[in-house]
């Protein structure tokens, strides 16, 4: 065998070789529906979070609203309220709302949260976490939860 048909023969083997490794990426990767199913178990469980941490600011700050949304921004929870006060014989209002969402599945196979706050008409946070679906990491998504609302309820309570 000379040279030349040994080179054949070597480059053959490497397609062989790449075929077959870009088939078992194809086995690897996630289908359509797999990541549609892994988004819809992240965002129960994370909505579920945001729920129970934002139905408790209303008991700590009496005049606050709660409501649960879900749509076309996502699902998840908001709570606000709208105060009165008398400046000069002018009346002006007040309004301060925390609202945190997980966002609808898209084709880009991402896991996204985002939050918005605002204090008496000011807008003092948004805060927007991504990570693709597949390395999503679902106990760093509870924890931003956790911190967010706490940092909302800091800012609040600092200007009321």
């Amino acid at each position: 065998m000379d040279f030349d048909e040994k080179l054949q023969k070597a480059i053959q083997r490497g397609h062989r070789r790449g075929d077959a490794r870009a088939e078992a990426l194809r086995h690897a990767a996630m289908t359509e529906e797999e990541f549609k199913r892994l988004h819809s178990q992240f965002r129960l469980r994370l909505s579920e979070r945001i729920e129970e941490c934002i139905k408790r600011l209303p008991n700590h700050f009496p005049g606050f609203r709660y409501e649960t949304m879900l749509g076309e921004r996502g699902w998840g929870a908001a709570c606000f309220r709208d105060d009165l006060r008398l400046e000069r014989g002018a009346r002006a209002s007040d309004f301060s709302r925390l609202e945190m969402t997980v966002r609808p599945y898209s084709s880009l196979h991402v896991l996204e949260l985002s939050a918005k706050g605002t204090v008496r008409n000011k807008e003092v946070f948004t805060r927007t976490l991504f990570e693709p679906l597949d390395e999503a990491d679902v106990d760093k998504f509870l924890a931003l939860i956790d911190t967010w609302v706490l940092e909302y309820a800091e800012l609040y309570a600092a200007q009321a």
